[in-house]
């Protein structure tokens, strides 16, 4: 089975294309696809399906680490979209892929950078279901109250504001990001967001994703809190500093999302055919 792995600020994936698979991927696969010591080891797995739709390229279903599927990712849609250029799916410059939260238009404005029209973000949802109609609420994790923004950007995101770099640097994500994601205010679970402002239009952030952890970087954790930032009075368009490196989101008046990065291809390879044998056993 052939994959290629890529990584976008260093939130990497495996990416194959389905008709390539000798099975369909479940939830053991994907969480032994991702392990770093007994399979490839990745953040997720992205899956590239022909389009059932005549306007896209693509369909797009995308695993976390953990086996779960997510409905969107910043970052994995990025690297598959890359990919699809890259590889011929298309050569046009303009298109849309099919996602599981909708379709996602693209703009490929360098070799390793696109940009995304992520759809209209919406600070009240299903995802919230006990929630204000502005988002905002407040929960206890570890040990202290946190105040924080609801933001629906294809998956729920909590955003949450600290004072400045030195507290958000100091928090242990490990020990409160696992009791946020699974509180009891949001029935899916959450993505998790802190940032703090550097400058105005200027945010940093960290990410603690669903299903995954504590990741270098999330393009829809930068949405979300771009927007949570955009909502308390920041100028839009946002540049993103994550431990990772950098995205520009732009929010619009109605929450229209734009979000920009670049993604790279790290190594392609192909698994072994003890290795898938064993996979399929899993």
């Amino acid at each position: 089975m052939r994959f290629e792995k890529w990584q976008a600020l260093g939130n990497d994936y495996l990416i194959f294309e389905a008709q390539e698979l000798a099975f369909a991927l479940a939830p053991g696969h994907v969480r032994r696809l991702c392990d770093v010591h007994r399979g490839v080891g990745a953040d997720g797995v992205l899956v590239l399906h022909r389009p059932e739709e005549p306007d896209s390229v693509a369909r797009l279903q995308i695993f976390n680490s953990d086996g779960s599927e997510a409905e969107l990712s910043g970052n994995g849609a990025r690297q598959a979209i890359l990919y699809l250029h890259r590889h011929g799916w298309t050569q046009e410059d303009s298109f849309a892929i099919q996602t599981p939260a909708g379709e996602v238009r693209a703009r490929i404005t360098a070799p390793d950078t696109c940009r995304m029209d992520m759809g209209q973000a919406a600070v009240s949802s299903p995802d919230y279901p006990s929630g204000a109609q502005d988002g905002r609420g407040r929960l206890r994790a570890g040990g202290r109250q946190w105040a924080f923004q609801h933001v629906s950007i294809g998956n729920p995101q909590c955003a949450i504001g600290v004072s400045g770099p030195s507290e958000l640097e100091a928090l242990e994500l490990s020990g409160i990001g696992p009791e946020i994601e699974r509180h009891e205010l949001f029935p899916n679970r959450t993505n998790v967001s802190w940032f703090c402002e550097l400058a105005p239009g200027e945010i940093r952030v960290r990410i603690f994703e669903r299903g995954v952890g504590e990741t270098l970087s999330s393009g829809t954790g930068a949405s979300g809190a771009a927007v949570a930032y955009v909502l308390d009075g920041g100028r839009s368009p946002v540049v993103v500093q994550l431990p990772g490196g950098q995205l520009t989101v732009e929010v619009g008046s109605d929450l229209r999302v734009h979000l920009t990065g670049w993604a790279r291809p790290v190594y392609a390879g192909m698994l072994d055919a003890e290795f898938v044998e064993d996979l399929h056993e899993t």
